[in-house]
């Protein structure tokens, strides 16, 4: 059943997710594919849901007018494992809402802490949902050689549960860590750039993402973020945030020990992806978007 049916006519279908609904004959189409996931980290996604996505996203890519990618190493992706051309594939980059900021108020960090359980202990922070993509175990790794190093730190991770999440809980009780890992499921929006700022770094180190949204909001409030030197992440980190291999544990640890032993380097890089961030918004994303509409919408 065409789209239409509850839509009425339109010009331009926007698919914003993935897959594309039949559409009339007519009627011009764009989607977009926030990443490749499912095929380039296979066994780290929900087997129903990438038997899913193998299935639709293929058909969608082909059969729409336009693509948006959230970053270039995705278009790359599209255009290399569907054999899409190029010219058919856009990068829309995102932004970074005007409320992630530095906060310096104790009293408002303290009350966020308590809040969500978050003890006195300095944190390094991560966001995402809790599955095998998010390499939270490696962040669990690089936190057990951080402490046998004397720095007396904690992980707290924001994000729902998700799926194979259970090697995460392994690496905790593996390293007698459940005392220092702490999640603290899905937090309130106001609350987020709150624990961004009042973290001592965020990490970041993901298998592989679309566009990895973090780094940029840990920029953009003022604390530090280490993360991976794949797939889309060098895109949004720049020349900024230290990189590592995403399975490399003592890297990760190394750039924590760098950032919090010397003060100059942590003003400088936070200083650098103060001035970074600033070239990600949405007024932007939205100017090049709406442009893109006219253009297929007028074809």
């Amino acid at each position: 059943m065409p789209i239409e049916r509850f839509t009425g006519d339109v010009d331009l279908f926007h698919a914003t997710d993935f897959v594309l609904p039949p559409v009339r004959p007519n009627t011009r189409t764009m989607l977009t594919v926030h990443d490749l996931s499912f095929l380039r980290t296979p066994e780290t996604a929900a087997p129903r849901l990438r038997r899913y996505l193998s299935r639709v996203v293929p058909k969608s890519i082909a059969t729409a007018n336009h693509i948006l990618a959230d970053s270039e190493a995705t278009r790359r992706d599209i255009i290399e494992i569907y054999g899409t051309p190029p010219e058919k594939v856009s990068v829309l980059l995102s932004g970074v809402s005007s409320h992630f900021h530095p906060t310096d108020n104790p009293a408002l960090q303290a009350q966020v802490r308590h809040k969500y359980g978050i003890n006195d202990t300095p944190y390094l922070f991560s966001v995402g949902t809790v599955q095998p993509r998010k390499n939270y175990a490696r962040t669990v790794e690089a936190l057990v050689k951080l402490r046998q190093r004397g720095f007396d730190l904690q992980v707290v991770i924001a994000g729902g549960r998700g799926w194979l999440e259970d090697q995460v809980y392994e690496a905790i009780e593996k390293h007698n860590m459940q005392t220092f890992v702490q999640f603290i499921g899905f937090v309130d929006d106001a609350d987020l750039p709150i624990l961004y700022a009042g973290a001592s770094v965020s990490i970041f180190a993901s298998l592989y993402e679309g566009f990895g949204l973090p780094v940029l909001e840990s920029m953009a409030c003022g604390t530090p973020v280490i993360t991976s030197n794949v797939s889309s992440m060098p895109e949004v980190a720049g020349d900024v945030a230290p990189m590592v291999a995403p399975s490399d544990a003592e890297a990760i640890a190394q750039h924590v020990e760098r950032l919090l032993s010397d003060p100059e380097v942590y003003s400088d890089v936070r200083r650098r992806g103060l001035q970074h961030v600033k070239q990600f918004t949405w007024e932007q994303s939205a100017q090049q978007l709406h442009d893109l509409y006219q253009r297929f919408a007028t074809k």
